[in-house]
């Protein structure tokens, strides 16, 4: 017969670091960081964030990333269950929102099955955070009557994204795509949304690094953006922004004054 598990005595928070300006943070989340004794710390955490905490805590980085050594995610789960079986206040500090690409719907999972409650403090999603630094909206009563928040990046064994089916849908319902974890997959995201019949001419934008003062950013269209990904050359980590609220960025509106006109990019 087994035994029953141990009782947990520390406290478990999954906190959202937002996009990486220590300025997004959340009061509850500055709050949460600073009581913890234990964090882990994902790779895109900026460090001024991680800087928040007490003097005594123990930060163990946990990073994270697309084409890079990751660290597993069952070990990252276990080790937080053990942490709060010793008594820790863990905190696991995630980039931007810990329930929009973050894994915290696995980790909440794994802790509750272990029988131990999970708070969540939300975090500014990079998707957000991009376009809203360009002065542009993501809805628009005249130009999107929504948003996707999808990723770019299928797991493996899984097909992924049918973008054709998805540019049908965002066309039909006037809806604004945010791509995350896009840019090594542009070219088929790309073609697939035309291919569903979203037009070549429609805006879209690269931010990478978003609210972070090494941001870069390029204005361009889906038909160009491959290519403008290479012209300035923008990499990981970045957001595609899809959809006729790039139009309200101001380059947009000095570089096409029509939507036939040749692609234009400029990166900041």
């Amino acid at each position: 017969m087994n035994s029953a598990p141990l009782s947990p005595t520390g406290t478990c928070t999954l906190v959202g670091a937002g996009p990486g300006d220590p300025e997004l943070l959340t009061l509850k989340a500055l709050k949460a960081i600073q009581a913890a004794t234990v964090l882990l710390v994902d790779d895109l955490v900026s460090q001024a964030i991680v800087d928040f905490a007490a003097p005594d805590a123990r930060i163990i980085y946990v990073g994270k990333r697309g084409g890079c050594k990751s660290t597993p995610q069952a070990f990252i789960e276990k080790l937080m269950e053990a942490e709060v079986h010793k008594g820790e206040r863990v905190v696991r500090l995630k980039g931007g929102d810990p329930f929009i690409f973050g894994r915290g719907g696995e980790e909440v999972e794994h802790l509750r099955a272990a029988g131990i409650e999970v708070q969540v403090i939300n975090g500014i999603t990079a998707g957000l955070a991009g376009l809203s630094s360009l002065g542009a909206p993501l809805t628009h009563r005249d130009h999107a009557h929504g948003v996707v928040f999808i990723t770019g990046h299928a797991k493996p064994g899984d097909a992924g994204t049918d973008w054709q089916a998805l540019a049908a849908t965002a066309t039909a319902a006037r809806l604004t795509l945010v791509i995350y974890m896009g840019i090594s997959s542009a070219e088929q995201i790309t073609a697939g949304l035309q291919a569903g019949g979203l037009p070549a001419h429609t805006p879209a934008a690269i931010i990478q690094h978003a609210s972070l003062a090494q941001q870069r950013h390029a204005i361009t269209t889906l038909g160009a953006l491959p290519a403008t990904l290479a012209a300035q050359q923008l990499g990981s980590p970045s957001v595609l922004v899809i959809g006729d609220v790039v139009r309200g960025v101001a380059q947009w509106a000095r570089h096409n004054p029509a939507p036939e006109a040749t692609a234009q990019a400029q990166a900041s």
